[in-house]
């Protein structure tokens, strides 16, 4: 039964759907938009958001978070100056899906997640 499950597994086991989640983050705070699955950028756009929301805090507890989530300080760095900048005023939805079609090979749905 799938009662009170709130995550999906993405046909991964715990550590390698975190260590996966972790690398779409950085690719996408890196290059501020990314072409993946539609059900991965439904997690990485939940887990994006959140990372989001913590850079707008700024203070030492929301810096030590982050990256103990991203462990790259340069991108880190950059995810709050851009928060600082362009989030300040807003109040959540900072990531964008468009759906660009299905993929060749087994027919996934593909789509574009991009940072407002």
């Amino acid at each position: 039964m799938k009662h009170r499950k709130y995550t999906r597994t993405l046909g991964r086991k715990t550590a390698h759907r975190i260590s996966m989640l972790r690398n779409l983050a950085l690719s996408l705070f890196l290059h501020r938009k990314i072409e993946t699955t539609h059900i991965r950028a439904l997690e990485l756009s939940k887990y994006a958001e959140k990372l989001v929301t913590l850079a707008k805090k700024g203070d030492l507890e929301s810096k030590r978070r982050v990256f103990a989530q991203l462990r790259n300080k340069e991108i880190a760095r950059q995810l709050f100056d851009l928060a600082k900048a362009q989030y300040s005023t807003r109040n959540g939805g900072y990531t964008r899906i468009v759906k660009l079609g299905f993929r060749k090979g087994d027919a996934a749905p593909i789509v574009l997640l991009e940072l407002v």
